[in-house]
């Protein structure tokens, strides 16, 4: 488990349900799960595209609501939370890593990151979030001088900058090749252990499940299996 981090916090959904409906089709991407995260925690949601992994991720992190069920988070109930409220979750809470960059082209890496920290109520330094994911020395590129990796990275530490108690990343190696993307899942690794974030990571790569405390496997809108790891293998022995 990480460390630095309040014991309070929790996540929780109960009974968490995803209808969408265009037209006269109806599909039920999520079907009454019940979901927790703990402090410090790092889950692996694993499963086939189409599962309502990224359903569930993007309800968890205010993204999205449900059709029905509740989410917790500490001591609020979400699910009856105005946008306003919505807004500042995600603001002050959670930090998003997805599949694709999102960076600025015509920012360096330090001043994609600084966005983030211009707008939080207690940041670290772009510096100290670039240093964290093993990018000192590329601060001042931009996101084309960067490789992959290295932008995914960038990413990470944009998401991080604003310290959120909650990382959300969703395929965060599906557009890396296996050596750049355990890159990748080492920083990750690093900011839970160092930081002491609870951070959730979405893939479809059974590989990456040995290096959670928790492996949450998700089929057709229900969660199948769980498993909780005896110990977590360093990112770095991961291999697919």
């Amino acid at each position: 488990m990480g460390a630095g981090r309040d014991q309070s916090f929790s996540l929780r959904g109960k009974g968490i349900t995803k209808i969408y409906k265009t037209g006269s089709v109806t599909i039920e991407a999520l079907r009454g799960v019940d979901f927790e995260l703990g402090p410090g925690e790092l889950v692996v949601l694993l499963g086939p595209s189409g599962s309502g992994k990224s359903t569930l991720l993007n309800i968890l992190g205010g993204l999205d609501t449900p059709t029905d069920g509740q989410l917790i988070f500490e001591d609020h109930l979400l699910t009856d939370a105005k946008e306003s409220e919505l807004t500042l979750f995600r603001r002050q809470h959670v930090g998003f890593v997805f599949q694709f960059y999102n960076l600025i082209p015509s920012l360096t890496a330090r001043e994609n990151v600084a966005l983030v920290t211009e707008i939080a109520t207690q940041p670290m330094t772009p510096e100290e979030a670039l240093t964290i994911v093993g990018l000192d020395s590329r601060m001042d590129h931009f996101p084309a001088q960067l490789s992959g990796g290295e932008q995914q990275r960038v990413a990470i530490a944009r998401a991080i900058a604003k310290r959120p108690e909650l990382l959300l990343c969703d395929e965060p190696t599906g557009a890396l090749d296996s050596r750049t993307g355990i890159l990748v899942l080492e920083a990750i690794e690093r900011v839970n252990r160092e930081l002491g974030t609870a951070t959730a990571i979405i893939t479809h790569n059974s590989g990456v499940a040995a290096m959670a405390d928790r492996v949450v496997s998700i089929g057709d809108g229900r969660i199948t299996d769980v498993v909780v790891n005896e110990s977590r293998m360093p990112a770095r022995e991961l291999s697919w």
